[in-house]
């Protein structure tokens, strides 16, 4: 804890005044589950608190600074900003992951490294910061953090497959495409989802995620790869 505290001086300038949100915005449902007689906090409501928090903050600066870009394209934009494995690697750029308290079997399943585990830990941690030191304080941070990204066009260059194989795919007229879950694994808190991508009908390709827009997109980005090798013909063509 103390070395978490050091980390966050050093690196943002900040001191929590209250030192319990801090540790509960780092203590995962398994530690806390595996530590259940001493009835320890989970970071789950404050992941719920940070992730309506970030959403908020990069709105307004989306909407701020780029007054020329429709709602669509700013929707995008901040989808691309805040899913998960945009958050997971600001969590691991800050130094979260050594910190995050796991219950044994997820620390030794690989869950320090797992990207739902950081994205809940980056949000746990920016809705305590909230409760803390109010919503000015989230906003320097982001602003340190990953607005710096954002400005330079960090998150333009990334791809929304499903729309791109949408235009593909409509390009010699309409197709039924449709994203089907196959399976679901795991425990409640961190499941994996299997999607398969069907048009008119035929499986063309099958996406695995830790929600199911993830595993959408992998199965649409699979889609276009087969497209592009001459795999999956195209109506009309």
């Amino acid at each position: 804890m103390s070395t978490l505290k050091e980390t966050l001086q050093s690196q943002f300038g900040l001191t929590f005044q209250d030192e319990n949100l801090l540790l509960t915005a780092f203590t995962h449902t398994s530690y806390a589950n595996e530590q259940r007689d001493l009835k320890i906090p989970d970071n789950e409501r404050l992941e719920f608190l940070g992730d309506a928090a970030l959403e908020l903050v990069i709105s307004r600066y989306l909407y701020l600074q780029y007054p020329e870009k429709p709602e669509g394209e700013l929707s995008k934009l901040r989808s691309n900003i805040v899913r998960e494995e945009s958050l997971a690697a600001y969590s691991r750029r800050c130094g979260f992951d050594q910190f995050v308290r796991l219950g044994k079997g997820e620390e030794n399943t690989g869950g320090r490294n797992r990207d739902k585990i950081l994205e809940d830990l980056f949000e746990a941690f920016l809705g305590a910061l909230l409760l803390d030191q109010g919503i000015s304080a989230v906003e320097a941070f982001l602003h340190q953090v990953v607005i710096p990204d954002v400005a330079k066009g960090g998150f333009d260059r990334v791809r929304d497959h499903k729309t791109k194989l949408q235009e593909m795919l409509q390009v010699n007229g309409g197709v039924a495409i449709a994203y089907t879950v196959t399976g679901e694994t795991g425990p409640a808190h961190d499941k994996l989802f299997e999607v398969a991508l069907t048009v008119d009908g035929q499986t063309v390709s099958q996406g695995v995620g830790r929600s199911k827009k993830v595993a959408e997109q992998e199965a649409a980005q699979k889609a276009i790869l087969a497209i592009e090798r001459g795999d999956y013909v195209l109506k009309g063509d």
